[in-house]
């Protein structure tokens, strides 16, 4: 009998009632119920947890319902279950660029396939992770029809009602500077009610965080996303904390195309994702963004990742001109950085025939450019040039060989135009046409990435988020900077890579550092972003000014000069969205630990670092600068850090 039993444990999934399938992680932690109900299929998730011998569930997703609408079939009422089964899959790949390098993953998959009254099927493909759920619909040819669209989904989440949000509002379209919105840049609003609606009426961009108390925490967002489909996000919630998917907006792209998908059968939609756990480590450490997708395509060269000078973000439009440019190729030499960014208005400032001869100038200092375009076809009103190049096959590929005869590195692309299939396509033919002349691409006033990182081998980051421009722009940002920059490793960057572009260590954000905007967290602060924020390329906010030792400190050059910008692990320490981070990050043999305190008011901190448990290393705090100290057996730091100030470890 005891046999019997412990062969009967080693199945994860299992009956829990007559209508009822328990999908079980690998660990047997984390749990999604799935049942057939009155015609509707409908799943409930959460994790697990030990109580004197007593395993209980902790549910965090209530009644969620599942299916979609088409032209084809409507999946959402009237189904009959066809068939369920499933397996463990092991996932084992290197990720070039993101918060771990080698990962060893497993998800115990199960399917349900549906049908219609008219024998329509549709699947639904579950993934149960450690901490980790995604889901996704696989629709089969339907007879002779090979061809679909999707209008909706019905896929929903539903939070318990006490649970609070830190959610961003999805934005009005084709509203915003020069008609650019969306492009998921508006605020995050910290511990919402969960039936609060948004500012728009529009629901909330992906990723959106919950916390049900002590209870636990949960993330929901989507991966998988090619041109193949569109982009979602989460509609505002019922009265009872349901949010479901939704689709982009009729004025997106300036109007033009389907607010649908629309795909060749046999096909797929997006996966859905879940990560919920007590605490907010698993959220922070997450991979399944990227763990159940797979490359779509081979690299052609070799990507790096690394640091760029970046005139743009303090000098502003005026610096675009030639001699300004060799003075930021100099900086980057100078700091032993990989890159330097030229950015918007190079074509008319410079032109092609003088970008030649910086191109060349930065090969002489060992420097590799990158340089700015506008995505513009149809769809904004940006006036920075350069214009009309990207969305245009034939002129993108000529201009493509261009930079790739005079050694240019990447491209930034700007100014996208909503989550539409139409739009979502032009990353993707962006992506493969750079592929192809060893460009790698990080893209602006922008969607969210979901899995580029592996399924694009040259894609390096996105900004989708309120990123470093908005602290030369807006006091405002720069009074908030303590509260986004703990915000956004629990939020933003917890799915994708974010090119921010900050790290300013100039007091007053302008030219002579005697004007503009005035930052308001600590230099420190400042340093342990480079680690807290995570992009392969990270386009920092130093100028020329900064290697005057009257304007930055020695040691801050020091550490900016060796702070790397690829990791091979994260490990998440202690921290509360939007208050305080401490996080550490692995490149080598070698840690790089951040402790941010975003508040008004000092932090009292004593945490372990097991890390650096017993070793001898580099201390920065604003009050004493660079100091070398041994920590304890333990690793302890234990320290008061001042407001809106910070420790780093190195």
């Amino acid at each position: 009998m005891k046999r019997i039993a412990f062969l009967l444990s080693l199945f994860v999934t299992s009956l829990v009632s007559a209508q009822t399938t328990r999908i079980l992680s690998p660990d047997h932690m984390t749990y999604v119920d799935v049942r057939l109900e009155g015609g509707r299929l409908i799943y409930t998730a959460g994790y697990r947890k030990v109580v004197k011998k007593d395993t209980i569930d902790v549910q965090l997703l209530e009644d969620s319902p599942l299916g979609l609408t088409s032209n084809v079939a409507d999946w959402t009422h009237d189904l009959i279950l066809k068939e369920t089964g499933g397996k463990l899959v092991h996932y084992r790949y290197t990720l070039r660029q993101g918060k771990q390098s080698e990962v060893d993953a497993k998800y115990q998959h199960q399917y349900f396939t549906v049908e219609t009254p008219r024998h329509k099927a549709l699947t639904v493909d579950f993934r149960v992770g450690n901490h980790n759920i995604a889901y996704r619909y696989n629709i089969p040819m339907q007879g002779e029809t090979a061809a679909i669209v999707v209008t909706s989904e019905a896929s929903g989440f539903n939070l318990p009602d006490d649970a609070t949000t830190f959610l961003s509002p999805q934005s009005d379209p084709m509203v915003g500077w020069k008609r650019t919105k969306p492009s998921y840049e508006e605020e995050y609003v910290p511990d919402a009610p969960v039936s609060a609606k948004s500012k728009y009426g529009h629901g909330f961009t992906f990723p959106c965080l919950f916390h049900a108390g002590d209870r636990g925490w949960l993330q929901v967002s989507e991966t998988g996303l090619d041109g193949r489909y569109c982009g979602s996000h989460l509609s505002d919630p019922t009265a009872d904390g349901l949010f479901t998917i939704a689709f982009p907006m009729e004025g997106e792209n300036n109007g033009f195309g389907s607010t649908g998908a629309q795909f060749g059968l046999p096909g797929s939609t997006p996966w859905r994702t879940i990560t919920l756990a007590p605490g907010l480590g698993p959220i922070v450490e997450s991979t399944v963004t990227w763990d159940v997708v797979e490359p779509l395509y081979e690299p052609n060269f070799e990507y790096k990742g690394g640091r760029s000078t970046w005139s743009w973000i303090i000098w502003q439009d005026a610096s675009i001109n030639y001699d300004d440019q060799i003075r930021f190729i100099d900086l980057a030499s100078a700091l032993g950085w990989e890159y330097c960014l030229i950015d918007g208005g190079w074509e008319t400032n410079i032109g092609h025939e003088r970008m030649e001869q910086l191109f060349a100038h930065a090969r002489q200092k060992g420097v590799a450019p990158w340089v700015w375009y506008n995505s513009n076809g149809g769809w904004n009103d940006a006036p920075q040039c350069a214009k009309h190049r990207m969305y245009s096959p034939i002129v993108r590929k000529k201009e493509m060989k261009w930079l790739h005869e005079h050694g240019v590195k990447g491209i930034k692309v700007d100014f996208f135009a909503g989550d539409k299939q139409e739009t979502i396509k032009l990353y993707e033919q962006i992506l493969s046409d750079a592929n192809d002349y060893g460009i790698q691409c990080i893209f602006h006033g922008c969607t969210l990435p979901r899995g580029w990182e592996r399924m694009y081998p040259n894609y390096c980051s996105s900004e989708a988020v309120l990123a470093s421009e908005n602290l030369v722009f807006s006091q405002h940002m720069d009074d908030m900077e303590g509260f986004n920059a703990t915000l956004h490793p629990f939020c933003r960057n917890a799915v994708g890579s974010m090119e921010f572009g900050g790290t300013v260590l100039q007091q007053r954000l302008s030219r002579d550092n005697k004007r503009g905007t005035t930052r308001r967290v600590s230099d420190v602060f400042e340093l342990g972003t480079a680690i807290a924020f995570q992009s392969s390329v990270q386009n920092f906010a130093l100028t020329p000014m900064n290697l005057d030792e009257q304007v930055t400190p020695r040691w801050q050059i020091d550490f900016m000069h060796l702070v790397p910008t690829v990791w091979d692990e994260t490990r998440y320490i202690a921290g509360y969205p939007g208050k305080n981070l401490v996080l550490a990050r692995r490149t080598g043999e070698r840690w790089f630990v951040c402790a941010l305190n975003g508040q008004k008011e000092p932090l009292q901190l004593n945490v372990q670092l097991p890390m650096l448990a017993g070793k001898q290393v580099t201390w920065l705090d604003d009050v004493k600068g660079a100091t070398s100290v041994s920590l304890d057996k333990r690793g302890t730091l234990k320290a008061t850090i001042a407001a809106e100030s910070a420790i780093v470890l190195y």
